[in-house]
């Protein structure tokens, strides 16, 4: 059914249709801010069409995964071993001894996939356990995306519901806030630094808290002191003291920039005497390093999950493991890493393990040999993943190149949004080569719609 809808869109592009539809959502992304810094978001003509099918199907397989990685993290208090193929930090250890007031590790994430256009392979990529950006992207991306005039006409044939996450993500915060023993409406705190492309994401936030009648500031880690009990932010409008913090700083960006000082830091202590409610926490550290796929993929612990997830793992996550020499297992057999590695490079890849954007990533397949066994090498001095290629999936989408239509090949990332362990919306991510983020070549942000045909 997708490709026929797909088609069908296309169809309706003729030259007056692609052109007013290129010049409202150029029109509308400058109206609405929807820029990763100077760049529009969506660069192409149609969002992401899934059916109600594949739909369920990221919602059941996504929330079998996550339930098992929580599983593990609460595990880890009590088992501190299992915590060493995280490959944490002293400095990260001593932040998640510290308990945020609240039961859940990562209250909100996002899981990176790939959803092949028939549904039939659906491969995880990594778990953004620590600050998943686009929720408000999508959400307003999806109201501009449904006025245009091609989705105007292809609605005259197809039933679309988009897949909001704003309220989904305030609610989130809400029950954090009621978990950690917040009486009052509490003021919100949207923290990051200052000067990222995501900035005016953090204004949509902003506005949307505020229609729901409550204070929101966009402050820096700089701008926070505390005294008396009391998390205040010092920005240009004021003095603005601080109830709950919507935490969008990566906390491995955090402790780099503050270094030794990072306990003296205002943040953490008000995080540490309970005077804050912080979302997420210092403890999704636990769930958002990419080694947690190496745990869930260890034959070793496939006795800590239940029947359906580990189902769900074995059809989901690419085999992974952490980076060093020694022995491992591998579909059964046990194997020694660094050589079965460097004998097959043509299907795995190289990450560090907590990075993000595609930093540090080398892809074995686009790689010489000298290439991949050098940064192997490089890969025992500081902490990489190795893990296997995945299905990559494909879709053709039309852009306006030159004021003419074309329409080109793009690779498609399926971002779903988690709330606690529940998928609600997604992200969609599209590119012309094989690292996807939104600065990649050809890249582009579209919204994701549900649809059926009317």
């Amino acid at each position: 059914m997708l490709e026929e809808a797909i088609a069908h869109y296309h169809a309706l592009l003729d030259a007056d249709t692609a052109r007013a539809t290129y010049e409202q959502l150029t029109t509308e992304q400058r109206e609405h801010n929807l820029f990763f810094g100077t760049r529009p978001l969506a660069s192409v003509l149609r969002p992401r069409f899934i059916t109600h099918e594949q739909y369920a199907l990221l919602q059941n397989a996504v929330g079998l995964i996550t339930r098992a990685a929580n599983r593990l993290a609460a595990r880890m208090d009590d088992v501190p071993a299992l915590r060493a193929d995280l490959a944490l930090t002293p400095v990260e250890e001593r932040l998640i001894a510290m308990h945020p007031g609240y039961p859940e590790p990562s209250a909100h994430s996002r899981m990176d996939t790939f959803l092949t256009i028939d549904g039939q392979s659906l491969q995880f990529v990594e778990y953004n356990a620590e600050s998943p950006a686009a929720i408000a992207y999508e959400d307003v991306l999806s109201e501009v995306f449904v006025q245009l005039p091609a989705m105007q006409r292809f609605a005259e044939h197809y039933k679309l519901s988009a897949l909001p996450g704003r309220q989904h993500l305030l609610n989130t915060l809400l029950k954090a806030w009621r978990d950690f023993g917040g009486q009052h409406p509490p003021t919100i705190a949207i923290l990051d630094w200052k000067g990222l492309p995501t900035h005016s994401e953090f204004l949509l936030f902003q506005q949307f808290f505020r229609e729901h009648n409550l204070e929101a500031i966009i402050c820096t880690p700089d701008d926070l002191r505390f005294a008396d009990g009391r998390l205040t932010a010092h920005t240009d409008t004021g003095i603005t003291p601080i109830d709950l913090v919507y935490k969008r700083v990566l906390t491995s960006e955090f402790i780099i920039h503050y270094g030794d000082q990072i306990f003296e830091h205002p943040l953490v202590q008000a995080y540490a005497a309970g005077a804050i409610c912080m979302v997420n926490s210092f403890r999704a550290k636990l769930l958002h390093k990419k080694s947690i796929f190496a745990l869930l993929t260890d034959d070793a612990l496939a006795g800590e999950f239940s029947a359906d997830e580990r189902a769900a793992i074995a059809r989901h996550i690419p085999w992974t493991r952490l980076v060093r020499a020694g022995t491992t297992s591998y579909q059964g057999s046990t194997i020694d890493l660094l050589a079965f590695a460097r004998a097959n490079q043509e299907r795995l890849l190289l990450k560090p393990n907590d990075e993000y954007g595609g930093k540090g990533i080398v892809i074995g397949w686009e790689t010489s040999a000298s290439e991949w066994g050098q940064a192997l090498t490089e890969a025992l001095q500081s902490p990489f993943v190795l893990q296997e290629r995945v299905e990559i999936a494909y879709e053709d989408y039309p852009a306006m190149v030159d004021g003419a239509l074309h329409i080109g090949r793009r690779l498609v990332d399926t971002d779903p949004f988690l709330f606690g362990t529940q998928v609600q919306g997604s992200l969609c991510r599209l590119s012309t080569v094989t690292l996807l983020n939104v600065t990649a070549g050809g890249g582009s942000t579209v919204p994701v719609f549900l649809i059926e045909p009317t």
